[in-house]
């Protein structure tokens, strides 16, 4: 382990967000004197951020604890372009009622982990819109796209792949890594930003703006990233039966969120105490030890710790509680997850395999009936055997909802409305 000069580095190290950096002695010395202003793009292609994103702003957190500065840069003007990176075919095209409404829906949940306002370390939001859509055609192709090199950029992994797969790519995606780059040479001309930080698949992109501030007379730029979020089984980490772990509580529930981390599996805990929460470090090592049975209430920790980050310890310790209720003393916690149906619905009969994809426990009928057939699915605690069951108001119990549930862990209350 490398034993660096800056707090933000060795942190970084420490916890495990380092994959690669294009100038460890040059970022070390800068950051080292608070002089490290650093941003994250975030492109606004969906109402809610999710796990992958919450990785890169606790990157920027620690930036700020450190003494340094970050910056959460809005998508606004890329979402229009599209990032090819990782996709197949490509991305919807959204209009910009729709980009702004997302940016609007985005904007609340970086002030959970950073500190923003006027101060040297406080952290700014800008919005790339501002200059991107302010780029006059002929002006771009002459000052900035000049200095891209085409064969250079089809050996970029999200171009290169994409080929190599007979994947049809659009002149728009194409462009995306150019306009990118432009993003950091803006930045450091207006703000003095030195770095751009990201997940590990943003790394060509992010050398390709270091380059460009080069040719361009920047001052010298760098560039971090961070490893791809994976589990100790290997599957890439952030997606459930619900489908993306978002970080609105509107779209996954704080204790949606919370299950999530207690259901993290036993290799994973201490590298997601390191990556998902403040502990300190002696107490983390003091987690990690723990083997047996012991390891839970240490996943008990990770899951309260990550949901107070990003949804306050009230909300955690509430989460905390209900967990605790209901699979310890078997009680119907209220503040289970509900979802509302319409009461005609269950007064006509309410089929069980339409009502556990309702409830968002299971993604298709023909799921729910593996899971019928292998005994995972319950109504009110009982064991689904009929995957012909109708719901009806004979299944309400006293507290006027019934209690599905997916294994051990999962659990929905359907509401008639």
């Amino acid at each position: 382990m490398t034993a660096f000069k800056s707090d933000f580095l060795n942190t970084l190290q420490e916890r495990g967000f380092i994959h690669q950096c294009s100038d460890f002695e040059g970022l070390d010395a800068l950051a080292a004197k608070g002089e490290a202003i650093a941003y994250v793009g975030y492109d606004c292609t969906a109402r809610s951020l999710h796990i992958g994103n919450y990785l890169t702003m606790m990157m920027l957190h620690w930036l700020q604890q450190s003494g340094n500065k970050p910056i959460t840069l809005m998508g606004g003007g890329t979402t229009m372009v599209g990032d090819p990176s990782g996709k197949d075919e490509t991305r919807a095209m959204r209009t910009i009622a729709e980009i702004e409404a997302n940016k609007a829906s985005i904007r609340g949940v970086f002030a959970k982990v950073l500190r923003y306002g006027e101060g040297k370390s406080d952290a700014i939001m800008l919005d790339n819109a501002e200059w991107l859509t302010k780029l006059n055609w002929i002006e771009m192709l002459r000052d900035v796209g000049r200095h891209f090199s085409v064969n250079r950029m089809l050996t970029m992994d999200s171009v290169r792949l994409r080929l190599e797969r007979e994947q049809e790519m659009s002149f728009i995606e194409f462009n995306y890594m150019v306009c990118q780059a432009y993003d950091f040479v803006e930045l450091a001309r207006r703000t003095g930003c030195r770095l751009q930080m990201g997940g590990s698949d943003q790394w060509g992109n992010i050398i390709m703006g270091v380059d460009l501030g080069r040719r361009m007379g920047t001052h010298q730029l760098f560039a971090l990233t961070t490893p791809l979020l994976t589990t100790a089984s290997g599957a890439k980490m952030g997606k459930t039966a619900q489908g993306a772990v978002w970080l609105n509580a509107d779209q996954f529930s704080p204790y949606d969120f919370w299950q999530y981390w207690r259901n993290t599996e036993d290799a994973d805990v201490g590298k997601f105490l390191k990556l998902f929460t403040t502990l300190p470090m002696a107490e983390i090592r003091k987690l990690e030890a723990l083997g047996g049975s012991e390891i839970n209430e240490a996943k008990k920790v990770l899951a309260t710790e990550a949901t107070a980050l990003l949804h306050g310890r009230e909300a955690a310790n509430e989460a905390a509680e209900t967990a605790r209720r209901t699979f310890e003393e078997g009680a119907l916690a209220e503040s289970l997850p509900t979802v509302e149906i319409p009461r005609g619905e269950l007064d006509a009969g309410l089929g069980v395999l339409n009502a556990f994809v309702k409830a968002g426990l299971v993604a298709s009928n023909g799921e729910a009936r593996r899971q019928i057939k292998g005994g995972g699915l319950r109504v009110n605690d009982a064991p689904v055997a009929d995957e012909k069951m109708a719901l009806s108001a004979d299944n309400l119990t006293p507290e006027g909802v019934i209690k599905l549930s997916f294994g051990k862990k999962k659990h929905v209350l359907i509401k008639p409305a």
